[in-house]
């Protein structure tokens, strides 16, 4: 008579569900480079006290408009201010105003989205016609009216384009929860006559929290080029801080004398908005139960 060993370990469903994930991530090399390139625009934007070789606001009066040298790598702008130290200065301002602006659209929009496809009825409608409403008119007219209205300065850029981005991802949040109504699980869990809030906080976020990450990872790079845009027009970011909108504003002057001094800023901001957006594309396909590797 043969018994099973007890010291063998039951292999952990969440832990091998990782393991698949984290195989399935690394399957996808564009993937990597948009995680590893936000990354690294995220550190620089922490760390940019100890990464930048100048303070943002240092002038060197005798080399205005310089080109790279040893002791400015990617030349000096209008006021001799090095233009690498800016770019990484400037890094906080984008990486802050996506991430935050991305959070604070979220957090407007999961409950309501949440609430109007679990609720239905009069809530649902009002809800959604508001949301139709609102994405009638482009995500930038919107930021900039709001920007507009509260002032120029990065916070109100952050909300005003937070605020602009809520319509959209409550579409997101009310489809999910629409479709999440109808599973089985919580059909089963209103028969046994589980609260509202529990089927909501048990059943029906954790199973959209996939989808909400995907939405999260595109938004932040819509955020980024907004408040570009936003501080390009005088609405975000103010002279001296630094910032990439601010910096393609100040270079207007120079395009035919030093055109650097907007490819530079223009590059980061591509690089930094297209590695979400492939970090974004991956971890969607890597999240879709349809995915078979």
């Amino acid at each position: 008579m043969s018994f099973a060993d007890p010291t063998i370990a039951v292999i952990d469903p969440r832990a091998r569900r990782r393991r698949l994930l984290r195989r399935r991530f690394l399957r996808r090399p564009l993937a990597v480079v948009g995680l590893v390139v936000s990354t690294l625009f995220i550190l620089t934007a922490i760390l940019a006290p100890w990464l930048a070789p100048y303070s943002a606001g240092t002038s060197d009066f005798t080399a205005t408009l310089g080109h790279s040298s040893g002791k400015h790598l990617l030349g000096t702008d209008e006021l001799g201010r090095d233009v690498l130290s800016r770019i990484i200065w400037g890094a906080r301002a984008s990486i802050e105003a996506g991430v935050l602006a991305t959070m604070l659209a979220m957090a407007i929009a999961v409950p309501l989205g949440v609430i109007a496809g679990y609720y239905r009825g009069f809530v649902d409608t009002v809800i959604a016609r508001m949301t139709d409403v609102l994405l009638a008119f482009p995500f930038l007219i919107v930021a900039v009216g709001l920007a507009a209205i509260l002032g120029p300065s990065l916070t109100n850029a952050t909300i005003a384009l937070g605020v602009g981005a809520a319509p959209g991802l409550i579409r997101v949040a009310r489809g999910e929860a629409l479709a999440l109504r109808e599973e089985d699980y919580v059909r089963a869990a209103v028969a046994n006559g589980a609260s509202d809030a529990r089927i909501l906080t048990r059943h029906v976020l954790p199973n959209m929290l996939s989808t909400l990450i995907v939405q999260a990872t595109v938004a932040i790079p819509t955020a980024i080029i907004g408040e570009a845009v936003l501080s390009f027009l005088g609405l975000g970011v103010q002279p001296p801080t630094p910032s990439w909108g601010v910096m393609l504003a100040d270079a207007q002057s120079y395009l035919a004398q030093a055109p650097r001094l907007a490819v530079y800023p223009g590059i980061a901001i591509f690089l930094c908005s297209l590695s979400f957006n492939l970090l974004g594309d991956g971890l969607r396909d890597v999240l879709d139960p349809r995915t078979t590797r």
